[in-house]
């Protein structure tokens, strides 16, 4: 179940706003996050879940505080 989770466009739009030069393997899945609202939604054939775990297993260079933050909370919305 859902729970008060924030939109993934305006996660994405954090990821954007922080880390300014994106690795190529994370930024389709950064796209991708940018047109989904939930976990529950699809893009294309892909789940939310399968992108956000997708761009975390290609964020690793990501780092910083606000990296830190949000990972934790993609992986809560993965509980």
């Amino acid at each position: 179940m859902e729970t008060n989770h924030r939109p993934l466009k305006e996660i994405a739009n954090e990821i954007r706003s922080d880390w300014k030069n994106v690795g190529y393997g994370a930024k389709p899945y950064l796209d991708a996050m940018s047109t989904l609202q939930s976990i529950n939604d699809n893009y294309y054939a892909d789940s939310a879940r399968s992108i956000i775990c997708y761009f975390l297993g290609n964020a690793q260079y990501w780092r910083g505080e606000t990296a830190k933050r949000i990972k934790i909370e993609l992986n809560k919305m993965l509980e």
